[in-house]
């Protein structure tokens, strides 16, 4: 997403996002092609392993993760039966509407509930948390958190690919498969909403930078977009 909060497709490679080689082999393509990795950005992923090992081999360790709340939400009730799902689930939504510290201490105090009976559901919801309070952290405006707490802004256009692929019958080849994904993504970029909470982005900037200790004086002549 660039300052405007335009999204933008910054590069396809050919394999699983499970695999940290791939993943960290389409990073270095990003940043060979003009994608700095000499300053701090925010990354929004799934909880792919793979997909953070990538960020810090290339990126660095000091770039803030938000882990994905919906795809947290989803595998912590995949350990759940059914008659537990709404009430999880509205805990959950509540917690990550609250500060860092207190909506951490609402998860925490849900998974030792749910460790009594549910084991592997309170592990789930364990891992990875407090990367799924990044946004909190930096203290980012609602308007802004609800976009960038979830990995939506690339799951329409995964909706996208697959719609614009489902009639061919038979793939020639891997050259094939990324040419015609390649194809569907700049199609659909053109037609690209801006995100929600795009006039907030130049708060999370600033909160980069500090986090980066950049000097944020600002000259009087200097042009801010």
């Amino acid at each position: 997403m660039d300052s405007d909060g335009f999204k933008h497709v910054l590069g396809v490679q050919e394999g699983s996002s499970e695999n940290s080689k791939v993943v960290i082999d389409l990073l270095n393509n990003m940043v060979k092609r003009g994608v700095k990795n000499d300053r701090l950005r925010l990354f929004i992923i799934d909880g792919s392993k793979a997909l953070r090992c990538g960020i810090t081999s290339v990126f660095g360790k000091e770039n803030p993760v938000q882990r994905c709340r919906i795809h947290k939400l989803r595998n912590v009730l995949s350990y759940l039966p059914k008659d537990l799902h709404s009430q999880v689930e509205s805990t959950m939504k509540a917690a990550y509407q609250l500060e860092t510290k207190a909506g951490k201490e609402k998860l925490n105090r849900l998974a030792d509930w749910l460790e009594k009976e549910h084991a592997s559901a309170a592990g789930s919801l364990r891992e990875g948390l407090d990367e799924t309070f990044t946004i909190n952290e930096l203290k980012l405006p609602k308007e802004l958190r609800r976009c960038l707490g979830t990995t939506n802004a690339i799951e329409s256009p995964n909706s996208g690919i697959r719609s614009r692929t489902r009639r061919v019958k038979k793939w020639k080849d891997s050259t094939m498969v990324v040419r015609w994904v390649a194809a569907s993504l700049l199609d659909m970029e053109k037609n690209f909403r801006r995100i929600m909470g795009f006039k907030h982005l130049w708060i999370l900037d600033t909160k980069l930078r500090e986090l980066a200790g950049e000097d944020l004086a600002i000259d009087s002549d200097e042009a801010v977009a």
